[in-house]
């Protein structure tokens, strides 16, 4: 199974693209997490998709259809989603694939105030309530305090972070496995 991390920050240092990698070690038996940034993606503009998608959108948008399903980790920017990941959203909204219709989406966040990343984590939800998305809805992962969240060779540094993040990739294979089982049955 492949799972396409999402990271929603651009920051070279950035503490959602760090939880992704540290994510690897709990994907499930059988499974694959691939991780994509959002650096590159032209802000989006009618006029520019009139023209024609751009190439690292199709290239995203590719990537979100040939997965059997998406982790998006982002950070909390002033209460809500940040502008990047809201950005590529918008594209991706518009592609003729529907890259995220029915597709089992997972989200995960870290950021370094005391709430985690809660607020984006609803803001995000709603959203995605519009592509249609299969959302898991629990266990939800808000890693707070994410400067001091990651040990020196970039793992979790504690053990409730690590058992809540493992329970979050279980639960997104096995809904995966669920839908795959569903529609093959129909």
């Amino acid at each position: 199974m492949r799972i396409l991390g999402i990271s929603g920050s651009l920051r070279s240092g950035s503490y959602n693209t760090q939880a992704l990698r540290a994510c690897n070690v709990f994907v499930p038996e059988g499974s694959v997490l691939e991780i994509a940034t959002l650096h590159d993606i032209p802000l989006y503009n009618a006029d520019v998709q009139a023209e024609g998608f751009p190439e690292n959108v199709v290239a995203l948008s590719e990537r979100v259809v040939a997965a059997d399903a998406v982790l998006i980790c982002s950070p909390e920017y002033n209460f809500s989603v940040p502008g990047v990941l809201k950005n590529v959203l918008d594209w991706l909204s518009r592609v003729d694939t529907k890259p995220l219709a029915s597709k089992p989406t997972a989200i995960m966040g870290a950021s370094t105030g005391r709430l985690g990343t809660a607020r984006m984590q609803y803001h995000l939800r709603q959203i995605l309530v519009s592509f249609d998305a299969s959302l898991i809805n629990k266990p939800e992962v808000m890693i707070s305090g994410a400067s001091t969240a990651f040990n020196e060779d970039g793992s979790f540094a504690d053990e409730r972070t690590v058992s809540v993040v493992q329970s979050l990739l279980q639960a997104l294979v096995k809904h995966t496995e669920m839908l795959k089982r569903g529609r093959s049955a129909a």
